[in-house]
């Protein structure tokens, strides 16, 4: 059985905003918490990563890389949600410019989508499309999977039986790292 390891990026400048495709750099504080997390990931006996094609994700995953002497793939479909029109805002920043949308998106998400943005039916069918055949290939290979929080959120509710509230808790902080094997997580 396949173990993967799900991994949030660092930190960004625009923390507190939402992020979906928008493309930051990873600020200070997000160096130092990828230099600790490809420490821990690459000692956990990796051998293959993949990453969303985002720059915060896919510099966090080199850094794991060049640490466990891996190639990173890239991939489009492990971005996170794009939210469209509120894109580099923060959320009172939304209130206040979408109000009607921003009480729609609280009581009808996901079947809502922000204007503008992605509906989460085509994000979970790309995420799907990634995640699955990691849990279908190569028989005990330990696989890190670096990613946004919402995709990282939506994994292990979907595939490892987190709830919403756990998994939203375990995805919280900058650098998380979770792991996961079917019918067991960590």
């Amino acid at each position: 059985m396949n173990t993967v390891i799900f991994v949030r990026h660092g930190e960004t400048e625009m923390a507190g905003r939402f992020c979906g495709h928008t493309d930051p750099d990873l600020n200070q504080a997000g160096r130092l918490q990828v230099a600790h997390v490809a420490k821990e990931v690459a000692n956990l006996g990796v051998q293959r990563i993949l990453s969303s094609d985002l720059l915060r994700t896919s510099q966090t995953a080199a850094a794991i890389g060049e640490r466990a002497g891996l190639k990173t793939e890239l991939t489009h479909d492990l971005r996170e949600l794009y939210f469209g029109q509120w894109e580099g805002l923060s959320w009172q920043e939304i209130e206040e410019r979408f109000p009607q949308e921003a009480a729609r998106w609280l009581a009808e998400f996901p079947l809502w989508t922000a204007p503008g943005g992605e509906e989460y039916a085509a994000f979970t069918a790309r995420v799907d499309a990634a995640i699955t055949p990691l849990l279908l290939g190569t028989q005990n290979q330990t696989i890190a999977v670096v990613i946004h929080r919402g995709v990282m959120s939506y994994a292990l509710t979907k595939f490892f039986g987190f709830s919403e509230e756990q998994a939203w808790k375990r995805t919280a902080p900058y650098g998380s790292v979770v792991i996961a094997t079917v019918g067991r997580c960590d």
